[in-house]
């Protein structure tokens, strides 16, 4: 994609959790940051025109066998471009090994929150002094490079920062990308606008109009655009995008799973029609998901058949418009996200951001990303594929979608199929929907479904005695599920008041044909994903 801002960021993964938070960070700091594997070439890093690089932290111990290396020719490259390279973690120890320094197992692990005192002023900690930071790390310096010196030190000794006393080179032991650490912001804001002298320069409003021009340039003039609409926020905000675009050539089809929350498809139908003024062809399917569906309660594999059975669904869509216009749509519009290419950990390919996933696992896949057939009949437009959650919210304001709609709680494009463990069946989408439109009213009615990132109720496959009406049942548990997040990469589940907790529950047993437990998650991500499937 051609980048909006001047001064963008490159991020070289190296296997860090928390990579994508160095990208989100760097983004609310107003500079454009991207993500690519550490292994990449100095073409594909060349192209990228970057102004700063920043090496990703990471699993591996840089002098075992194996461990991601970048490629041989970039320190020569940085060098030659006089770039500023902050290294954090193992993204330090590559620094220091590659410039003659020595990286040993350390003897003590440093995990969790620890004090660091700055001993020597540098670019990077100006104005810092003492703080505390989030290490993650097993190894330590034990030998700092020639022209290097050490500007900061952990509470246990181990040497916490480095900086070059001549080049733009820093390196950090500990993780300023988290919230944990103090000052992490301004450390890294000290980096880009300091050491690094670059002025802010990413703005949302910027980004629309590229978008636009973009999608303009690649949609030839004579071709027809179908979109896939799930009611989701993503997805209606990429169709409204589009439309300003490409106008009457997009043709956007809802597609009635039956896997949607409570009255989902009227709701979503009357935005559409009524206040975004979208194309929109509503489209029934509820049997034909339900039948393909029936006797898997493997996650992956409800999954990857939803997501052929969307293609497949939108391509019968597409024949039926190609009797009616003459020409078949050859373009399908999605609202992939960043967060779902990342953990859906796909096959790199040359631009994509779900490159970044050379030295990470997959969580998940994605309908809408790991669930693609490979023959698919369209090409694909994804507009904010290098994108967060909260972008594209912000993108959504700019079109003017209604607020209220945007800040509904995300909601995963498989539906209901994958917060029902086990096989999905007509009624237990029916159990589920009752139970979680009783808790999201109830949420919405005490005032607390703002401080939430996402809740939800999930069907468990169980039955449990319970004592209801004078008489012994025999009847499933609904799960509920809230969580606080920035942006979905990591998040905490929200500490709700119990007598809270107990109206809830009270009502979904009292209301809920088949359910007499109720019980709460508090498991936050990691360990845990934020869906339970």
């Amino acid at each position: 994609m051609k980048h909006p801002a001047p001064n963008k960021i490159l991020i070289l993964d190296y296997g860090s959790q928390f990579t994508q938070l160095i990208a989100r960070r760097i983004r609310e700091l107003g500079f454009y940051s991207y993500v690519l594997p550490g292994t990449s070439s100095i073409q594909r890093i060349e192209d990228f025109g970057a102004k700063a690089v920043i090496l990703s932290g990471g699993p591996a111990s840089v002098y075992e066998a194996g461990s991601p290396k970048p490629a041989p020719e970039l320190w020569t490259y940085l060098d030659s471009k006089n770039l500023p390279v902050l290294g954090i973690c193992y993204g330090m120890q590559l620094m220091v090994e590659h410039h003659g320094g020595r990286i040993k197992a350390a003897d003590k692990r440093e995990y969790g929150r620890m004090g660091v005192a700055v001993e020597h002023p540098c670019a990077l900690f100006s104005g810092i002094r003492n703080f505390q930071a989030w290490m993650s790390h097993g190894d330590e310096t034990s030998k700092l490079p020639n022209g290097f010196h050490l500007t900061a030190r952990s509470a246990e000794g181990a040497v916490a920062a480095i900086a070059h006393e001549k080049k733009p080179l820093f390196g950090i032991q500990f993780h300023p990308e988290v919230t944990h650490t103090e000052k992490g912001a301004e450390i890294l804001r000290n980096f880009l606008t300091g050491a690094s002298g670059l002025k802010a320069d990413w703005e949302m409003r910027s980004l629309i109009d590229t978008l636009v021009e973009k999608i303009k340039t690649e949609v030839p003039a004579d071709a027809e655009v179908i979109c896939a609409l799930s009611g989701g926020v993503d997805s209606t905000v990429a169709a409204t995008l589009v439309h300003r675009a490409l106008g009457k050539r997009l043709h956007c089809i809802f597609v009635d799973t039956g896997l949607l929350r409570f009255e989902e498809g009227n709701r979503v139908m009357a935005l559409f029609t009524e206040k975004l003024h979208l194309p929109v062809t509503r489209i029934n399917a509820e049997t034909r998901f339900l039948g393909k569906l029936a006797g898997v309660s493997d996650p992956e594999r409800k999954r990857k058949i939803i997501g052929a059975e969307f293609i497949a669904v939108f391509d019968d869509a597409a024949k039926d418009l190609e009797r009616t216009l003459g020409t078949k749509p050859s373009f399908l519009v999605q609202g992939t996200l960043y967060p779902d290419v990342i953990e859906s950990s796909p096959a790199p390919s040359s631009g994509s951001a779900g490159a970044t996933a050379h030295h990470s696992h997959t969580i998940k896949s994605h309908h809408n990303v790991g669930g693609l057939p490979e023959d698919l009949q369209f090409k694909l437009i994804e507009p904010f594929r290098d994108l967060f959650k909260d972008e594209v919210r912000g993108i959504g304001r700019e079109l003017g979608v209604p607020s209220d709609f945007l800040e509904r709680h995300p909601f995963p494009g498989p539906g209901l199929a994958v917060r029902i463990l086990g096989e999905v069946t007509r009624e237990a989408a029916d159990t589920l929907r009752h139970a979680d439109e009783i808790y999201i009213e109830m949420l919405k009615s005490e005032g607390l479904y703002s401080k939430i990132w996402q809740a939800m109720a999930i069907l468990l496959p169980i039955k449990t005695v319970g004592v209801q009406g004078d008489g012994r049942t025999h009847k499933q548990v609904i799960a509920l599920r809230a969580v606080t997040s920035s942006d979905g990469m990591t998040a905490d589940f929200y500490p709700f008041d119990l007598g809270f907790l107990g109206r809830v529950s009270n009502r979904i047993c009292n209301e809920v044909r088949g359910v007499n437990r109720v019980t709460y998650d508090i498991t936050s991500k990691p360990p845990a994903t934020i869906e339970w499937e």
